[in-house]
């Protein structure tokens, strides 16, 4: 019966080490474009490259070319792609323990939550999974710190928002947007949100004589706005408004944080401290979803068990990424590096024909090209042409391109890649 057996499961393990060591059939380019096309949703816009592999400041696309990344995910590989350290931290939790929920403790999360704090100074912290849990995280304290502690009448109160932010795409987020593409065709809206003009401390300061406002949210520097940089004193004009009004400074560093800009975080460039703060993406080191809101005990703990919580908010695997993610960043001074690179950066993009991109901004590594189009100059097909040419960058809102290189670039590559970008353009 047992030798029946075995002859019977001998054709089925002779296929089965056949599929094993058969080299897979690649898939084309426009095999993924067909299949997006018949079976994703159309939210997003992509640029036609498919890539398969990425390593350090590179990319690969499925027909084996190399490309210089100069979006790293939206700031979210600051560390480069596939960081060894990161990768090894990874692998070696995985075989551990990936996933217990907040249910109970796990050895790692404390490490971060010691670890984090101490590098930022702050007292408690919070993490979560993407940006925009984080962001509506920081929204949740507020709106508790004012009932608690500031005294402001039950469910009253206000938040401010700069406009031109963003800080995703839920109820919450699109309900704080002046894009129209972000917001329109999705209300009601929730209520209580105030738009301000960004770098404007007058406007702020009118809002801010409301004794209902909670908190004054903002980005220190507008990626999805095209890196926009406000004028030197904003933030600190910020922090001195919200402290004598009794307001919190909500700090959205979830894309110029970690060491985007050339600081651990972008209000460091003016010495200010944000009551609360969000981080995300480079947390993660590109491994997956990680982010969290730091903040002081006063704010941090008016919320209590079962009044806020995420399934995977702070897992075992989490924890341990986000430790290495922290790390490589301080251990390879990649926010000196940025503010290095940003100066070589900025100097070499500013010799760009003027009539096509008439402004350069950003600081550290977040960079932007504000495109003047004309004809069949756009950003988009200036981006088509950099992708042809082994630079991939990507549009966003209109003519804006996003220049944003991983922190680990060295100065060789910069150069060569910049010459890329200024040969692409001025052949436009």
């Amino acid at each position: 019966m047992l030798s029946r057996v075995r002859n019977a499961l001998g054709p089925v393990r002779a296929s089965y080490r056949s599929l094993s060591t058969s080299k897979p059939a690649q898939i084309t380019a426009q095999e993924v474009y067909d299949k997006e096309a018949k079976y994703g949703a159309t939210n997003y816009a992509p640029l036609p490259v498919v890539l398969a592999k990425g390593e350090g400041v590179y990319a690969w696309d499925v027909d084996g070319k190399k490309y210089f990344d100069f979006l790293s995910g939206f700031s979210v590989l600051n560390q480069g792609h596939r960081h060894p350290k990161i990768v090894k931290a990874l692998k070696e939790q995985v075989d551990k323990l990936t996933l217990i929920s907040r249910a109970f403790y796990s050895d790692s999360l404390a490490d971060f939550e010691e670890y984090a704090t101490k590098l930022f100074g702050y007292k408690r912290i919070l993490p979560m999974n993407t940006g925009v849990e984080a962001a509506d995280l920081s929204i949740k304290l507020a709106r508790r710190w004012a009932y608690e502690v500031k005294g402001v009448p039950r469910y009253k109160a206000k938040i401010i928002f700069a406009a031109g932010n963003f800080w995703g795409r839920s109820i919450a987020a699109l309900s704080s947007s002046t894009d129209p593409d972000c917001y329109g065709g999705y209300g009601p809206y929730v209520p209580n949100f105030i738009n301000i003009p960004f770098d404007d401390l007058r406007a702020l300061e009118r809002f801010s004589d409301d004794p209902d406002v909670a908190a004054f949210m903002v980005e220190p520097i507008q990626g999805e706005n095209g890196a926009l940089v406000p004028h030197e004193g904003y933030l600190r004009g910020v922090r001195e408004i919200c402290n004598r009004n009794k307001i919190l400074f909500i700090a959205d560093e979830i894309q110029t944080g970690l060491g985007r800009t050339g600081k651990w975080l972008a209000c460091q460039h003016e010495g200010v401290r944000p009551d609360i703060v969000t981080l995300g993406k480079a947390l993660s080191g590109g491994m997956f979803a990680i982010s969290a809101v730091l903040a002081d005990d006063e704010i941090m703990l008016s919320i209590k068990p079962g009044q806020h919580g995420s399934t995977f908010g702070g897992s075992p695997l989490a924890a341990k990424v986000a430790i290495a993610s922290l790390k490589v960043i301080e251990e390879e001074k990649l926010c000196e590096n940025a503010e290095k690179m940003g100066k070589v950066l900025f100097s070499e993009l500013s010799s760009l024909d003027p009539n096509i991109v008439p402004v350069v901004r950003g600081k550290g590594l977040l960079g932007c090209l504000v495109v003047r189009p004309q004809g069949k100059i756009n950003a988009w097909n200036i981006c088509l042409k950099l992708r042809d040419n082994g630079v991939l960058a990507k549009p966003i809102r209109g003519e804006l391109i996003r220049i944003a290189p991983p922190l680990i670039i060295t100065q060789e590559q910069l150069i060569e890649a910049t010459t890329i970008i200024k040969k692409t353009i001025h052949s436009m």
